[in-house]
């Protein structure tokens, strides 16, 4: 091909496509509605996590962590004995601290004495033996129960289910707006999740002095809950 007819070929294409790309700039932006939902599953707790432990106290650092072993031992053992299994058992905490004397008349305070902390997070899988697993752990030494929460072990089938309802709410509303504002809805464009989330029910502890009585805990339900940000296409 002569250099004449390549200037003209190419001035023919660049010609041809002018009309293309005018026109899809002239194209007017697409509707759209985006919104958020939520999808909510409530179900019966199947586990249950227990921060628990023992506080001891001691003239000496030796005496106060002798005190705190013997008793951590037989908490340990009795959660064992529950049927508790070693992995569901894990130590989150291990202090020895010193104890001072208050003195009033600005003199440096003295240490009068030491105290060991050892705490453990421990997840019962089996729901209706929490009272007498505190029951048995208070009555053999441990003077710390920090938190109760209901959980539930495994959560995905029931975020699955969570995540259908949570589109099905999007789609809903969307739809709602869409009439009221005399349009249709389009497509789905963009779909966007919020982690999932497993709302555990916390329960206060019972008071110490309590805790060798039988204690009434009622597990209730615990929510699982995903959340999902959508944007349709507007007919």
């Amino acid at each position: 091909m002569t250099l004449k007819r390549q200037t003209a070929f190419l001035a023919l294409l660049i010609f041809t496509a002018l009309p293309v790309n005018m026109a899809s700039a002239d194209e007017a932006p697409k509707r759209t509605i985006s919104l958020a939902a939520t999808g909510a599953i409530r179900t019966t707790p199947d586990k249950v996590d227990i921060s628990t432990g023992v506080t001891a106290q001691a003239p000496t650092a030796k005496e106060a962590l002798a005190k705190n072993s013997e008793a951590m031992t037989q908490v340990v053992a009795a959660l064992k004995a529950e049927g508790l299994d070693p992995k569901d058992i894990q130590t989150t905490n291990f202090t020895v601290q010193p104890l001072y004397e208050e003195r009033k008349d600005g003199r440096s305070p003295n240490i009068v004495g030491y105290q060991v902390t050892n705490s453990v997070q421990v997840t019962v899988r089996d729901v209706g033996k929490l009272g007498q697993i505190l029951d048995k752990v208070v009555t053999l030494g441990a003077n710390d129960v920090n938190s109760i929460e209901f959980g539930v072990a495994e959560p995905e089938a029931l975020k699955d289910e969570a995540r259908k309802l949570a589109m099905r709410n999007a789609i809903a509303n969307a739809k709602l707006y869409a009439e009221a504002a005399g349009a249709k809805l389009g497509k789905v464009l963009t779909i966007s999740e919020d982690q999932g989330i497993v709302f555990a029910r916390s329960v206060a502890p019972a008071p110490m002095e309590m805790a060798a009585k039988a204690v009434p805990i009622e597990a209730g339900t615990t929510t699982v809950e995903a959340r999902v940000s959508v944007t349709f296409e507007l007919d």
